[in-house]
């Protein structure tokens, strides 16, 4: 975050902001946040340039507001040809490395930049090859999320990657952190794994052998241990639909939202929020979710019923002075109105 004060003084408050780094809660968070939006929006840009920034402002806003999980749909009609099963949420620690060579689909743009921004810097060289859809990625905005560790920060938890080098006693795997010394775990990894690591009270100064000891967990472990943002999940959907029935978690999403300039005021739909372990919230493209859900084969509904689809069907900017909302302006906007409800209402008890 940059500070400029009147007349050019630097204050500690100022070096405190330029150097911030996020600091685990007390307790830990359990609750989820999801967002699903269109992969169409990506077409609204005139070049490659501005579909790679646009991107860049979308991922901006999901770690700004502590999205674990985003959605990217296809709200055209349905072609089973196209591979957009998933494949990138149950890949997402692998780079996404599997996925074709087609920018011209922008689901796929817009997963493959959001996942090289989630990714932690020092990961990005081994876990993402040269790809005609990153080559704007030096005009994107850094994350600079909780995750995304310099060398010489110490974490209770860090992201690495699995290496072909073993440990000199052929036991585990040695992952490559973004330390100064390999980390070593105990289990036998397929390397170009990504991992999320448990680092305990390490400190590297001290290390007299040649690695550090470390314990890999789940990725949600800093969130519900800690209260520690842990970057997104990235999930395909062939359709709105899909957004639903395809629901990582076993219980599906318990509370959802969708957004519409046809909504109802946000003030009044909040108060009707319930409490929530798996919150979803979904926005449209330009056309708006109604457009999605007319196209879906699957729904009994069509567009001009779109709020029975939802728990809570809301405008998060009556009286807005434009005509037309950008997806990216909304996300912002509507996270933003929803911040404090989402602390209130999510469920942190098992």
């Amino acid at each position: 975050m940059a500070v400029q004060l009147l007349g050019g003084r630097n204050c500690s408050i100022c070096a405190r902001l330029r150097h911030h780094v996020a600091t685990p809660q007390k307790t830990g968070r359990k609750y989820t946040v999801s967002v699903a939006l269109p992969g169409s929006i990506i077409e609204n840009a005139q070049s490659v340039e501005l579909k790679t920034y646009l991107a860049g402002q979308i991922a901006r806003a999901l770690a700004i507001f502590n999205v674990d999980e985003v959605v990217i749909f296809n709200e055209s009609k349905r072609d089973d040809s196209l591979a957009t099963t998933g494949k990138m949420g149950k890949d997402r620690r692998k780079g996404g490395e599997e996925v074709n060579n087609v920018s011209s689909d922008p689901n796929i743009f817009l997963a493959r930049i959001l996942q090289y921004l989630e990714t932690p810097q020092y990961l990005r060289k081994t876990l993402f090859p040269m790809h005609k859809d990153l080559k704007y990625a030096g005009l994107l905005n850094p994350l600079d999320s909780s995750h995304h560790f310099r060398q010489d920060e110490k974490s209770p938890y860090r992201e690495g990657v699995v290496i072909e080098k073993l440990p000199k006693d052929g036991q585990g795997s040695l992952v490559d952190a973004g330390l100064t010394k390999h980390v070593k775990i105990d289990r036998s990894l397929k390397p170009g794994i990504r991992v999320t690591l448990d680092m305990g009270n390490y400190d590297v100064s001290k290390v007299n052998n040649s690695y550090i000891q470390a314990e890999v967990v789940s990725p949600k472990t800093p969130r519900e241990e800690l209260g520690l943002y842990w970057g997104y999940q990235i999930r395909l959907a062939d359709s709105i639909s899909k957004v639903f029935t395809e629901c990582a978690y076993l219980d599906g999403y318990d509370v959802t939202i969708g957004t519409s300039e046809r909504g109802n005021p946000i003030d009044q739909a909040l108060e009707q929020m319930p409490e929530f372990r798996h919150l979803l919230v979904v926005f449209g493209g330009l056309g708006g979710l109604e457009i999605a859900i007319d196209s879906d084969q699957d729904l009994t509904c069509t567009g001009e019923e779109a709020d029975a689809l939802f728990d809570l069907w809301i405008n998060t900017c009556p009286n807005q002075g434009s005509r037309t909302i950008r997806t990216e302006e909304a996300i912002l906007i509507s996270m933003a109105c929803l911040r404090q409800a989402i602390t209130e209402k999510g469920k942190n008890s098992i």
